[in-house]
């Protein structure tokens, strides 16, 4: 067995004549924020309710920290947190109620129940809701406290099954930046999240595992599979509208080509990584254009569509 922290081999769930999952092989390193993409239908609830023991797999293995799910869950989802399905709590309850609730049913001592809610909640940025029903929270909130709950016995690996769903824009704004801070205040963490939102994925995870109907089709660091060098699509806005004047300053910088211009955006292709992107911007700045955003193109949609197309 590998040291990475989760490991699916040959996975499969049939129920009856559907076959939900079928063989499906993959790894999660440890301390990274893998995306596990896939269309709606793809597998990928069951594959996670079958790691955090909620259904039973028809055959394969699910590995958490070394231990078999399949043959010891008790001991595999010891240290794991998880945010799978809807969140329901006791809604007379406050968060500071439900997480003693819930700390006693870990077994752990009230002192430590007590630092643990009072960080989490600040974490979550539930602290001057910590004794306010549960029943008056807005679905976001009720999320953030279950993502919170999900930390409270200080695990080293959080699964969290499409934790945006279903809340409004604001509330899938809020979790993002959550989880964001999350991975990068705890950096021994690591974290499978399901999602069918291509940008959520590229704008939190640094990898990603594709699959479609229930089988694997890709696996990676998000730079490698984009390609740290391939051409991505730059769409810039600037003040006042777009001139050609704009267009032709951009035009003259390293590695931009098929430079187009229209109202007030200036379209282009760019050829580098982060760091020459970020090089770019600073260019552009210099050179008194006064653009207000610069987005990249969403790359990873491609390249998503081509695998679900070819995956048919």
């Amino acid at each position: 067995m590998t040291s990475d922290p989760i490991v699916i081999e040959s996975l499969r769930k049939q129920y009856k004549d559907f076959v939900a999952v079928n063989d499906l092989s993959f790894k999660v390193r440890k301390n990274s924020f893998t995306g596990f993409l896939g269309p709606n239908g793809a597998g990928k609830s069951t594959t996670l309710k079958i790691l955090t023991n909620l259904i039973n797999a028809t055959s394969g293995n699910a590995y958490l920290n070394g231990i078999d799910v399949t043959v010891d869950a008790k001991n595999a989802l010891k240290g794991v947190g998880t945010v799978v399905e809807t969140p329901e709590f006791y809604p007379y309850l406050s968060p500071v109620q439900t997480f003693e609730y819930v700390g006693q049913l870990f077994g752990m001592s009230k002192e430590s129940i007590k630092t643990q809610t009072i960080e989490i909640l600040d974490e979550m940025k539930m602290s001057e809701w910590a004794d306010k029903k549960i029943g008056t929270f807005s679905k976001g909130m009720r999320q953030r406290i279950s993502i919170g709950l999900s930390m409270l016995n200080d695990p080293s690996i959080i699964i969290l099954d499409e934790p945006t769903s279903g809340l409004d824009p604001r509330g899938m704004a809020e979790t993002r930046d959550i989880l964001k801070n999350l991975r990068s205040r705890h950096n021994q963490l690591t974290i499978l999240m399901s999602s069918h939102m291509l940008h959520e994925v590229s704008d939190m995870c640094d990898r990603i595992v594709m699959i479609n109907h229930g089988t694997f089709l890709l696996e990676g660091d998000i730079d490698d599979v984009l390609g740290s060098n391939s051409l991505r699509n730059i769409s810039v806005k600037i003040v006042g509208g777009a001139t050609k004047q704009d267009a032709d300053t951009i035009a003259s910088f390293p590695n931009v080509s098929n430079v187009t211009y229209g109202g007030n955006t200036v379209r282009f292709g760019f050829k580098g990584g982060d760091r020459e992107q970020m090089e770019l911007l600073n260019r552009i700045t210099s050179a008194g254009i006064k653009a207000y955003s610069m987005n990249e193109d969403e790359a990873l949609e491609s390249i998503y569509l081509n695998m679900i197309k070819e995956s048919r």
